[in-house]
């Protein structure tokens, strides 16, 4: 199984390298989910996979984040040169950028981040469809849900096995977007989760401590997992070589040092509550003065973890003479041979016999290399010394890794910037979506109406209004539960269920199943003509468009199906399955409705799904009805904690353009986000 480590810098890279990684992740310049890391910019690219590839470690590229129409031309260049550079693949989020980068390069292999929220068998196999290699799993699985991933698709599945959790479900957190402008979606994450949040009086409601499922390496291997990813590119070079020597002792059948491994960098300590399904209060912590303490003490002890070469590369010795010369050969097993050669000295020396030249040749370390096979082939009583041997080593062994450090990029096809063409809504409608029945009604101007899958099942009367009813899907649908929710679909089919919107892949996927007409929510995360195209393909009806996307930009993007905004509601920010609300004895009298307070003390609502996860929505609602906006295909009024009442007068303000009566904020819709 493959060990994946950070790099987000070329101490990183090297300390990796050096404690036994398979494999190493980094990033460009810009285009990925750690753009404030130092990353790997201009030549320095080329140079770290050349590094890595001479020394037998794979290298992955991540140019995961969103992008925006008129960021395609440096995207465009950017892809280039991490095709040229010639990675063994490239971790996307964005579809727009898979697109682009299998036009370009269609034998680079694609890794669905963990961005795209992939977390069940449905959305691997829509990834597997579109010609991804590998998907990187949701963090919040347990390791039973990853067995069933993995007997339901074929594509390689990379897993986290330790370090920092976000507290939301990776690709549907906007919290960082909201509070300060700096997206996670695009590489600028400002991590205001782990500030003082509370919920029911407990602090640092929203800090996870980090995981680690170190200890659970074979199971996760039995699993049919392929790769261990450990999390950390903002992390220091020591981090990474303990991280990776831990897991590598663990998959020796070894007790990893894991006191260690916690000293270095930890928030109160470890959990493994995703993976095992006990989803606790365990699970939070902060990073104390006493973590921090413990980690100065460590340092110094674990840079011996990454001063020498890690000897990965299996290599096959041959050494021969003539009459007049000695000769090594070095071979990889991959096709490459290096040869070194000196002439046989005259004089009177000790006969070099087959022990010594095999001991001598065995040394060596220092190097990248391990011997393998040995083979000595000399004529008996040869006068050579054994330092004669040495030389030959070093120099076939340089000549062997030079070899293997050569560019061996991609070949390109030519793709010039695509030509945005204008699009022009079709019409101008309204439509709402509500959390609850009893707050829903059926204006005659609205396009249809939207309640979540739920709400329709308690109240399918609601089925035969005159305005069409659509089901929303769940934002999560884990493992084990996706042939139920496709059965609840296809019952609500029967009784007059026609239109599904689905807020991730995974979802589309199952409405299409049912044979529904499938419309993308906001959490598509749509910011470019590219992704709606896609998705178009897809068989998307129509779209949402990105939360985060500014209006103005929104408004110019081309493609051909009908695309919208939100113009009201509390958005939902993050998605939880480590509910901030559980107590020591879990759930308890929790009504579903919990509140978490900032260290501001604003106030941010919060719903339950069937106990199955928990969505953190905005402290005040979005209300653009009072705003100038640029034409769309339709506006939806999110309903989500309002009573029935304020749904109803929100709707006639909204429709009459009238001035909010209550507090609101613009969200994203006239900001250009970082």
């Amino acid at each position: 199984m493959e060990i994946l480590a950070p790099a987000g810098n070329e101490q990183s890279l090297i300390a990796a390298v050096r404690s036994g990684a398979d494999a190493v992740y980094l990033g460009t310049g810009a285009f990925n989910a750690r753009r404030n890391a130092d990353n790997f910019k201009d030549n320095s690219l080329a140079e770290a996979v050349n590094y890595c590839h001479g020394r037998g470690v794979k290298v992955y590229v991540t140019l995961n984040t969103l992008i925006r129409d008129e960021e395609l031309p440096a995207f465009l260049t950017a892809a280039r040169e991490v095709a040229e550079a010639g990675p063994d693949g490239v971790i996307v989020q964005d579809l727009a950028v898979a697109q682009v980068l299998k036009t370009i390069c269609p034998d680079l292999p694609l890794v669905g981040s963990t961005q795209m929220s992939v977390h069940n068998a449905t959305g691997v196999k829509a990834l597997e469809d579109m010609g991804f290699s590998r998907v990187v799993l949701a963090r919040e699985l347990t390791l039973e849900e990853i067995r069933a991933i993995r007997r339901e698709t074929r594509a390689e599945l990379e897993v986290f096995v330790h370090g920092a959790l976000c507290m939301s479900v990776s690709g549907m957190c906007y919290y960082s977007a909201m509070m300060g402008e700096r997206s996670g979606n695009r590489g600028l994450c400002a991590q205001p989760c782990r500030l003082n949040a509370s919920c029911n009086g407990r602090p640092y409601a929203l800090s996870l401590k980090d995981m680690s499922f170190i200890t659970r390496v074979r199971d996760l291997e039995a699993a049919g997992v392929c790769s261990v990813k450990i999390e950390g590119r903002m992390k220091r070079p020591e981090y990474v070589a303990a991280a990776v020597t831990a897991v590598r002792t663990a998959l020796e059948g070894k007790e990893p040092d894991m006191a260690t491994l916690q000293a270095v960098f930890s928030r109160s300590g470890f959990t493994d509550g995703y993976l095992t399904g006990k989803r606790s209060v365990r699970m939070f912590g902060v990073r104390t003065a006493e973590d921090a303490a413990a980690s100065k003490t460590v340092f110094g002890k674990l840079a011996d973890l990454y001063r020498r070469e890690f000897p990965g590369v299996p290599v096959d010795l041959k050494l021969t003479a003539t009459d007049d010369t000695l000769s090594l050969t070095a071979e990889d097993g991959a096709g490459r041979r290096a040869q070194a050669a000196v002439p046989i000295p005259n004089g009177d020396m000790a006969p070099l016999t087959e022990d010594i030249a095999r001991r001598n040749l065995n040394k060596t370390g220092g190097t990248p290399f391990t011997v393998r096979d040995c083979r000595v082939e000399l004529p008996e009583g040869l006068p050579v010394p054994g330092s004669l041997v040495n030389g030959l080593r070093r120099e076939a062994l340089d000549k062997l890794l030079e070899m293997r450090s050569r560019g061996n990029g991609y070949a390109l096809h030519p793709m010039a910037t695509p030509e945005i063409g204008p699009y022009t809504p079709q019409k101008q409608a309204l439509r709402l979506r509500f959390e609850r029945a009893e707050q829903a009604f059926f204006p005659t101007e609205a396009e249809a109406v939207a309640l979540p899958l739920e709400e329709i099942e308690r109240h399918p009367e609601l089925l035969q209004e005159a305005v069409p009813l659509w089901v929303e899907l769940p934002q999560l649908v884990w493992p084990l539960e996706e042939q139920a929710a496709l059965d609840r679909l296809l019952a609500l089919k029967e009784k007059g269920l026609t239109d599904a919107v689905a807020g991730n892949v995974c979802e589309l996927v199952l409405a299409q199943r049912a044979e529904l007409v499938v419309h993308g929510g906001p959490t598509l995360n749509v910011t470019n003509t590219l992704s709606l195209e896609a998705y178009e393909a897809m068989g998307l009806a129509d779209a949402t468009l990105s939360f985060e996307l500014p209006v103005k930009m929104g408004a110019k993007l081309g493609g051909k199906k009908p695309r919208g905004i939100l113009g009201y509601g509390r958005f939902p920010i993050m998605q939880f399955r480590a509910c901030p609300a559980r107590g020591e004895k879990g759930c308890g009298t929790c009504t579903g409705k919990p509140q978490l307070v900032d260290r501001k003390g604003v106030t941010f609502p919060m719903v339950c799904h069937e106990r199955r996860y928990t969505t953190l929505l905005n402290s005040v609602p979005l209300y653009l009805g009072d705003k100038a906006l640029p034409p769309f295909d339709f506006v939806t009024l999110y309903f989500t904690t309002e009573d029935s009442r304020t749904c109803r007068q929100v709707y006639e303000g909204f429709r009459r353009g009238k001035d909010p009566w209550f507090d609101r904020t613009s969200g994203l819709a006239f900001r250009t986000l970082l």
